[in-house]
């Protein structure tokens, strides 16, 4: 009974890190919630998303929540994602049907920051639970094997799709990789390989919900909404990977 409780305190706590970790992804849901069924005045839905983003971010730093090296690692996944967005909507992969003045090549910049906040996600969730990794592999890997995965998603429309390849190299790569980190105290470990696969996982489900909201169309959504395909798993699991890698090295950067 007594191993039941501990297990269930320890359980209730991580579930805590884990929900203050994700306070910007919840409110940029609440704002697709809220703003699909009560219209905001004097501006467009996109524009009043963007603007609710770029208030939370600041409240966020004001707060004491985010730390200003925190900020720079998001506001580099921003631009990521942004270009991303950019280039995907132009090759016709989805789509962003609703008016806004604050929209580039038809992509709102709102946009950016749901990428932003898979960045914000990992430094608060690497903070509060003291995530430290083990068995790293070296930077010469690291780098360009992210560098591979983030290009792939731009020539596989030119090119052939090597994703399963990719994944196959990122399991050989981290294979002896883990990650440890600490919860109420008490120190746990996992392998880096399912920790991508998780959160690439509940990132999907996100994706779910993000599109019933409206935040962006597939074509096959165009008449009614419908679940995204089981498929785009494996690219936000490959995204999550170069989010990873990308706040991993610079973690390490910094603590040296």
């Amino acid at each position: 009974m007594r191993v039941m409780k501990h297990k269930l305190t320890q359980l209730l706590y991580f579930g805590r890190e884990q929900a203050l970790s994700c306070l910007f992804p919840v409110v940029i849901f609440a704002s697709l919630a809220i703003t699909k069924f009560i219209p905001l005045p004097f501006l467009a839905r996109y524009d009043w998303l963007f603007i609710i983003c770029l208030a939370m971010q600041w409240w966020m730093l004001r707060a004491g929540l985010e730390t200003k090296d925190e900020l720079k690692v998001i506001t580099l996944f921003h631009l990521i994602g942004l270009a991303l967005e950019i280039f995907k909507v132009h090759m016709g992969s989805w789509a962003y049907p609703e008016e806004g003045f604050f929209k580039i090549f038809g992509v709102p910049l709102y946009s950016g920051f749901m990428y932003a906040s898979v960045a914000s996600y990992l430094c608060q969730a690497w903070r509060r639970l003291h995530v430290d990794l083990v068995n790293w592999p070296s930077f010469f890997l690291v780098v360009p094997l992210a560098a591979a995965i983030y290009f792939n998603f731009f020539w596989h429309h030119f090119w052939i799709d090597v994703r399963w390849w990719l994944g196959l190299l990122v399991i050989i790569v981290f294979w002896r990789a883990s990650v440890k980190y600490e919860v109420n105290g008490i120190p746990y470990r996992m392998p880096i390989v399912l920790s991508f696969v998780l959160i690439g996982f509940f990132i999907w489900v996100a994706e779910n919900i993000a599109t019933f909201f409206g935040a962006w169309q597939y074509p096959n959504q165009t008449q009614a909404w419908s679940l995204v395909h089981v498929g785009k798993i494996s690219s936000w699991l490959l995204l999550v990977i170069v989010s990873f890698l990308i706040v991993a090295e610079l973690k390490r950067v910094k603590g040296r």
